[in-house]
């Protein structure tokens, strides 16, 4: 088994090996074949069953595993790469995801490696965000940059770091963990133990949290009460559902200026299932990034959209695979 804390560069040799990637947050768990050169080839997807005992995550994973180890492709397979939620310890190869309550310094490196499919492969640990900022530097939104910050925003909020053209994931594997970050002192008690945190305002679960304790009503996708349905009523004109995008935007503002400030970047990626709102969350990101971000040398922060859509930590994944 195997986990690095090394600074991770893009993939130093994108020729005909093959990685498998696994996608592990609080909603789904996914699984993919890539290529040296950063193209899916085969991918598989199940839902996480986030609050159930951990042994029922980790079968999930294990069908997962099974799936892709049914294509006649997974004979050449070098390494498997894991993004997973976090906090992570790269270190010792153990997970503690806020949103996957069963799991808590589970050993997620040992455990994948166990499976039989796996068959003595190295095992190759990251961060969700750290998994996305490795795709997006590689293939994606960041691929020009040699310094950017990349933030998963779903059921949690992950991010990672792009830092002198190499992406950083510190000693533990949580460097830029922008999500547990606290920007409102009085804010709501977060599962990590803080108050107020970016996480707390952003995540998709608290956007719908928010929206339904404002008085918004589910009045589209048959009555359906999470994130994607507030950003329906906003497309609409729902001033309340309007109002939650803006509160998360101004949250992820807050976090990204903070970041941007300690650290002098300029470039921020959104991905993540929230960021398929699009303009009803980075609109609102955009205009509170020029409250928060009001040194010059801040001037401007460009935020684009994620360039790998809802495969950026599948492909980082098999980023971080392939750096090892």
């Amino acid at each position: 088994m195997t986990s690095t804390p090394h600074p991770t560069d893009r993939p130093a040799d994108p020729s005909a090996a093959l990685f498998a990637a696994l996608d592990i947050g609080g909603t789904k768990i996914a699984g993919a074949l890539v290529d040296g050169h950063g193209t899916l080839l085969h991918r598989v997807q199940r839902l996480t069953p986030s609050q159930e005992p951990g042994e029922a995550v980790m079968l999930t994973i294990h069908q997962v595993i099974g799936k892709l180890a049914a294509d006649p492709r997974w004979r050449e397979v070098r390494a498997v790469g894991i993004g997973c939620a976090g906090p992570v310890d790269i270190a010792h190869g153990t997970v503690s995801p806020v949103n996957i309550p069963g799991w808590r310094g589970f050993p997620l490196v040992a455990r994948v490696a166990a499976d039989p499919a796996v068959a003595g492969r190295p095992v190759v640990l990251g961060g969700d965000g750290v998994a996305m900022a490795a795709g997006e530097h590689w293939r994606g939104a960041a691929r020009d940059a040699g310094d950017a910050l990349c933030l998963v925003v779903s059921t949690g909020v992950g991010a990672g770091l792009v830092l002198d053209g190499a992406v950083r994931p510190g000693p533990s594997g949580n460097a830029g963990h922008l999500g547990h970050l606290s920007v409102d002192l009085n804010g709501e008690p977060c599962p990590c133990g803080s108050r107020g945190c970016v996480e707390m305002l952003a995540s998709g679960t608290a956007i719908a949290r928010h929206a339904l304790r404002s008085g918004w009503q589910p009045a589209a996708r048959g009555g359906a009460t999470d994130a994607a349905a507030v950003a329906e009523s906003a497309r609409q004109g729902d001033s309340l559902a309007l109002a939650a995008y803006d509160r998360a935007g101004r949250a992820l503002a807050a976090g990204i200026a903070a970041t941007a400030t300690l650290l002098d970047l300029r470039l921020a990626v959104i991905g993540g299932g929230v960021a398929q709102a699009g303009e009803l969350l980075l609109a609102p990101l955009r205009r509170h990034l020029h409250t928060y971000a009001a040194l010059p040398f801040l001037h401007p922060i460009e935020v684009r959209r994620t360039g790998l859509g809802s495969d950026a930590g599948l492909i980082g994944a098999a980023a971080l695979a392939a750096s090892h």
